[in-house]
């Protein structure tokens, strides 16, 4: 019986030579040291460490060799891949080191540098919440009426009963144009479109009139001599002073939060007979335990809205519609302050004052 047979021929694979793997390693290592950036690492890793670089090509060429001689082989070459990828990885972490700082050097924002960008504009809070006034209605069957702010005195006072000699005309501080002869004025209230509703339409109406109105009135902390009312007008068969409750019941309650109502007052307006004033329960305390702390409405449990009444027949036929046949009712709140009632603002005068970033905490809305 024969022994195995010891001897061999050695084959002579050249990419297996051992300074044939030395330089293969170090071509390797020296490329990958010469990696400016990840993508030149990645071009590296390819040429050297992938599955057609040298390498791998050798690797391959270990089966040629008889088994004796495989295992000497293999390890060169082992040890020479395993080398190679040692260096990728170091090399990998060092470039993208380098990555983040260059990024954290290059993309870096100062936010104390004044900015060139233009700043967001918002509309203004008083559009809103005359908008806002003018849907409550739109959806309770009302229509919007407008009308010009320069308007005729005779709008203005003669068709509301305030005639040339009435005493009422005093209660209010008018802006007079010249020349006086022309005797035109700029509106104190808006009720000057309800005459025009009247005089170009025929009943039933029901409009609600927001918009700018003007009086010689001090500008302070309460007072403006320009400002914004909304007034309201019902002219159909049948309108009584609790049809006027339930409305104002109603609109109080959707502006300043369920289960706000109205008290009336009696009070005296020329175009309107009975008149009254319209208080609004607190819509701070509402009116309970804690009224007598309540700094909103001084501890009373009600805050003074607006004026409101029955539609004086002398205005009816004014603007020639028949008292007889139809009755209405009118009346007039200011935006402006039920604007500060619902923001609790003691102060009108950031409202007019133009300051965006005032006007933006509360004009965001599109």
């Amino acid at each position: 019986m024969s022994g195995p047979n010891t001897d061999y021929d050695p084959v002579e694979v050249t990419p297996l030579k051992a300074d044939e793997v030395e330089a293969m390693r170090e071509a390797a290592l020296a490329a990958i040291a010469g990696a400016a950036d990840l993508a030149a690492l990645k071009q590296v890793r390819l040429d050297h460490a992938g599955d057609r670089s040298p390498l791998a090509l050798a690797n391959r060429e270990i089966g040629a060799l008889p088994p004796q001689a495989r295992k000497e082989a293999g390890q060169r070459v082992g040890q020479a891949r395993g080398a190679v990828n040692q260096a990728l990885a170091a090399r990998q972490a060092v470039l993208e080191a380098e990555h983040e700082q260059r990024m954290l050097a290059e993309e870096t924002v100062d936010v104390s540098l004044p900015t060139t960008r233009r700043r967001r504009g918002s509309r203004h809070p008083l559009t809103l919440q005359s908008e806002l006034i003018a849907d409550l209605f739109v959806a309770m069957g009302y229509e919007v009426a407008e009308g010009p702010v320069v308007e005729a005195e005779w709008l203005n006072f003669d068709a509301l009963n305030l005639g040339p000699d009435h005493p009422a005309r005093t209660m209010q501080d008018t802006f007079w144009t010249e020349p006086a002869e022309d005797h035109v004025v700029l509106r104190t209230q808006t009720s000057p479109v309800q005459a025009r509703t009247m005089l170009t339409r025929t009943p039933p109406i029901y409009v609600v009139c927001p918009g700018r109105v003007f009086r010689t009135d001090e500008y302070d902390a309460t007072h403006s001599p320009m400002f914004h009312q909304v007034e309201g007008l019902v002219v159909d068969e049948g309108i009584s002073m609790a049809h006027l409750k339930g409305t104002l019941d109603h609109f109080a309650s959707q502006l300043f939060g369920d289960g706000i109502t109205t008290r009336f007052r009696p009070s005296y307006f020329p175009f309107t007979e009975p008149s009254a004033e319209v208080d609004v329960r607190c819509f701070v305390c509402r009116g309970g335990d804690g009224v007598a702390e309540c700094r909103t409405c001084r501890g009373e449990g009600w805050i003074e809205w607006g004026g409101c009444g029955v539609v004086n027949p002398r205005v009816l036929v004014a603007c020639g519609v028949d008292p007889e046949v139809y009755s209405g009712f009118a009346f007039g709140m200011g935006i402006d302050r039920s604007f500060m009632f619902r923001h609790h603002l003691e102060d009108l005068r950031p409202l007019f004052e133009g300051d965006v970033r005032w006007n933006s905490a509360f004009g965001t809305e599109i």
